[in-house]
């Protein structure tokens, strides 16, 4: 069984993109794809002019991109700190790596109040922080980020988009972003990619897609009459 077909996006420096689609759509099936954790049948996946769909996860972490997976999947007994030193694993530098422990410990200050804590007890929210953290640690090129919103779901996108300042243009760190909140993620977005059934079912810019008759239906609510 093909979970994706026929799927092309793109994401270009500094860009947030959402991936958009309900239960089943296919998005962490794609999202696993493009970073090894399953290996693609059939197509390219290009990476910084390299095709990467045969390469294996940890060599594609090397090259530059990271997934942060859904439901977070913290090592629970493991400390706060250790969990981040784990991110990386793959770099050799004790200093830059001691330099970027500050910078996510400033970006994440709850983290370093809890630095040594097990990462079991932290809340949802803030294991899913020390997850994108981690990611970060290994100094990524690109970032897959798989439902992250879920651990913040009573809480505004406006909440959610300061705790990253890495990505999009602030930070110019490239990002996808898989959700079945397409209000969030488009109001975070520069564009937008809607999965259905594993198709790319419509694209375009967040505005564009916030604006389709079909995605506000659909993923929005039902629309209001005029």
């Amino acid at each position: 069984m093909h979970a994706v077909r026929r799927v092309s996006l793109h994401v270009a420096p500094g860009e947030i993109v959402a991936l958009i689609g309900a239960n089943g759509a296919g998005k962490t099936t794609l999202l696993s794809a493009i970073s090894g954790v399953l290996r693609a049948s059939a197509g390219e996946i290009v990476f910084d002019g390299h095709d990467i769909a045969r390469e294996k996860p940890e060599r594609i972490v090397r090259l530059g991109l990271t997934q942060v997976p859904e439901r977070r999947l913290v090592f629970g007994p493991l400390s706060v700190e250790d969990n981040l030193l784990l991110g990386a694993y793959s770099r050799f530098t004790r200093r830059q790596v001691e330099a970027d422990l500050r910078e996510m410990y400033a970006m994440f200050p709850v983290l370093l109040d809890r630095r040594r804590q097990q990462a079991a007890a932290l809340s949802g929210g803030e294991q899913q922080m020390l997850a994108i953290a981690r990611a970060l640690m290994a100094r990524p090129r690109c970032l897959l980020l798989d439902e992250p919103g879920m651990a913040w779901r009573r809480r505004s996108a406006r909440r959610f988009s300061s705790v990253w300042p890495p990505c999009g243009r602030t930070g110019g760190l490239p990002c996808f972003w898989s959700s079945r909140n397409a209000k969030s993620a488009l109001a975070i977005a520069d564009r937008g990619y809607v999965l259905e059934t594993g198709r790319v079912l419509v694209s375009g810019t967040s505005e564009e897609l916030l604006a389709n008759r079909d995605v506000r239906r659909a993923y929005l609510g039902r629309e209001r009459e005029n």
